[in-house]
């Protein structure tokens, strides 16, 4: 497991109502991990455009932020995935849009072809703000997958950071494992009993998986484990919502693959209506 999984942080900058917003989150987490932040434009380069970005970045300069600024035309998806790995980009950062008239968030088409095509972990921002949000309680999927200690260790290291309060780890146990028919007494109790068993099967595994940790990443935080029984995705987004969770914390997909997009997998779930803020560890 990394101790510092983050190095490099990119964002795609646009002039958009979020531009301020944006580059500030990206700078802060940038200060935060001790990172080099790379904005990325997709257009022609120009001094207005350059003299705009580095205004923005100015808060930052006390906290020697190293930064640079990649001007390239071309089709946006390709020019920011191309430029990600070019740069050694480690973490993505990207914007949502919200429904009108409704206060929910999603991902556009461009966001998510890049979402779904990066190499690299993405953190998907549903509020940017110039002025930091605390982000107190984070939620990170703790499923059986041999991505989940790496994800679990990334969720610890950015609490540990962002001085978060609480994190919970969500075990999405699928209805399928509790496959009993309930019609009387007797397969009621069979079928608790079971759910009992895998919960007490989950919880071991996480602890595992926690107790190899480093000791300072979880100093001052409440930790929880919470079993779901559910779709997968869909169960831990809708538990992120819930509980109000700043931050959820999810795998990122195997390859994906032309089923995929007939049949959503938990990530699909999630980008259809973000709950909250979403870093998607790679």
């Amino acid at each position: 497991m990394s101790l510092k999984p983050f190095k490099t942080i990119g964002i795609g900058v646009t002039f958009s109502p979020n531009l301020e917003a944006n580059i500030n989150e990206a700078a802060r987490l940038a200060v935060l991990f001790n990172c080099k932040l790379i904005l990325i434009h997709v257009g022609e380069k120009s001094n207005d455009k350059e003299n705009s970005f580095q205004e923005f970045l100015k808060p930052f300069e006390k906290y020697n932020l190293d930064f640079e600024i990649v001007f390239q035309t071309g089709d946006p998806v390709e020019v920011i995935l191309s430029t990600t790995q070019q740069q050694n980009v480690d973490l993505l950062i990207l914007g949502a849009l919200k429904r009108e008239n409704f206060l929910k968030y999603y991902m556009g088409s461009i966001a998510r072809k890049i979402t779904r095509q990066a190499k690299c972990s993405v953190l998907l921002l549903i509020n940017p703000s110039v002025n930091r949000i605390p982000c107190n309680h984070i939620v990170v999927n703790g499923l059986e997958d041999p991505k989940t200690q790496e994800t679990i260790s990334t969720a610890f290291y950015v609490a540990n950071k962002l001085n978060s309060k609480k994190l919970t780890i969500v075990e999405e146990i699928s209805q399928e494992e509790v496959s009993i028919k309930v019609d009387d007494d007797k397969s009621l109790r069979q079928a608790t009993i079971l759910k009992e068993r895998l919960k007490i099967r989950e919880e071991s595994r996480v602890k595992k998986i926690i107790e190899e940790l480093p000791k300072d990443h979880l100093s001052d935080i409440t930790i929880k484990t919470q079993p779901i029984f559910g779709k997968r995705g869909y169960s831990i987004g809708h538990y992120a919502q819930v509980v109000r969770a700043d931050l959820l914390v999810m795998n990122a997909p195997s390859k994906m693959t032309f089923w995929d997009r007939l049949f959503p997998h938990d990530i699909e779930h999630i980008l259809t209506e973000l709950p909250t803020d979403v870093l998607i560890v790679q």
